[in-house]
């Protein structure tokens, strides 16, 4: 008896936009000096937008 794969039995349909999102991350320096991380994931044609709006 074959084996099944179970990636073979998950429904790639579901998926076909997944790859237009990108994770982006901003480091944004505090008031007493630290860097804290700003991390969204944001579609990719829109990735300007979102680093420009939160400075």
């Amino acid at each position: 008896m074959a084996k099944v794969s179970k990636n073979a039995r998950t429904d790639r349909t579901a998926q076909v936009g997944s790859k237009d999102y990108v994770r982006v991350i901003k480091a944004i320096k505090g008031k007493t000096g630290s860097y804290g991380f700003l991390e969204k994931i944001v579609h990719k044609d829109k990735v300007q937008e979102f680093i420009k709006a939160q400075n």
